[in-house]
């Protein structure tokens, strides 16, 4: 097993040496270590923290009453009060001080999740699928309306994250946090050295140059490899750049969360203290 690039750069962790979080653990404390944003929910149940205005149509589709674009419309027919008063405008800001009630009945904010899932080939990473091939959400076992953070192939496998937290979301998929993530490929045929220092280095793709990689020989025709950038197909077209071609491709790693022994098309929910990990992963 070889390393092409430099694996012992400083910030980067060992995962070896990281036992999983137990999932009774709570988030340490200590000032500026979690995001106010992240402390309004965790993985066990709305936290004490902050109440942050929204708009009211995000706060209906994150009470689960219907999708913002639906929920929407259910403001502009007048259905929505907030403190007693019919509100038609779905821009309004509101917050978990306010009570906000459709037809009467009292909406509440979910508790905000976050879900690792093995993805198969054959499932789509999309919170619903109108054709007939299976969205990834279906794999969890949650009331919550979960988005996947980031895409997987249809084809490829491994690790993805599933959460209802846009604010963590728009962390661990901005270029501009480069959150890593670490994907396994086999290739059709071995790389020479040669194509490894190339991937490693970055290589040019029809939307530029990728930055520089950290990548690991793991076999004859299998190679892991560290990305901080999150374009469409990257892996397999970085392949593709030096006359390759991927046979499969399975993500292990995003952040700090590991896939680990997590079987495929089985899905687990995040500790508070994992959670806390992966904003602290924005942070590096």
């Amino acid at each position: 097993m070889s390393c092409v690039s430099a694996c012992s750069r400083p910030g980067n962790r060992d995962p070896s040496r990281e036992a999983e979080a137990p999932s009774e653990q709570r988030v340490r404390k200590g000032p500026g270590r979690v995001p106010p944003e992240q402390q309004r929910g965790g993985s066990v149940g709305a936290l004490p923290g902050p109440s942050i205005a929204v708009r009211l149509a995000k706060f209906l589709a994150h009470g689960g009453v219907a999708s913002r674009r639906k929920a929407e419309v259910i403001i502009g027919k007048g259905r929505v009060t907030v403190g007693g008063k019919v509100v038609i405008d779905p821009a309004r800001d509101v917050s978990d001080a306010d009570e906000v009630r459709v037809d009467g009945s009292l909406v509440g904010t979910e508790a905000l999740e976050v879900w690792a899932v093995n993805k198969p080939a054959g499932v789509v990473s999309t919170a619903r699928e109108p054709g007939s091939r299976p969205a990834v959400v279906g794999l969890v076992d949650s009331g919550a309306r979960l988005y996947p953070v980031g895409r997987l192939d249809v084809d490829s496998t491994g690790l993805l994250l599933l959460t209802n937290d846009g604010a963590l979301a728009n962390r661990l998929t901005h270029p501009r946090y480069g959150v890593a993530k670490a994907y396994r490929a086999e290739l059709r045929r071995p790389p020479s050295d040669a194509d490894l220092r190339k991937l490693a280095s970055g290589v040019e793709l029809e939307d530029g140059m990728t930055a520089p990689a950290e990548l690991r020989r793991l076999g004859e025709r299998e190679i892991e490899l560290v990305l901080r950038e999150g374009r469409n197909r990257q892996v397999r077209r970085m392949a593709e750049a030096v006359g390759n071609r991927v046979v499969s491709l399975r993500r292990v790693r995003f952040g700090s969360i590991e896939l680990g022994s997590l079987a495929q098309g089985q899905a687990r929910r995040l500790s508070e203290v994992e959670i806390a990990r992966l904003w602290e992963d924005s942070e590096q």
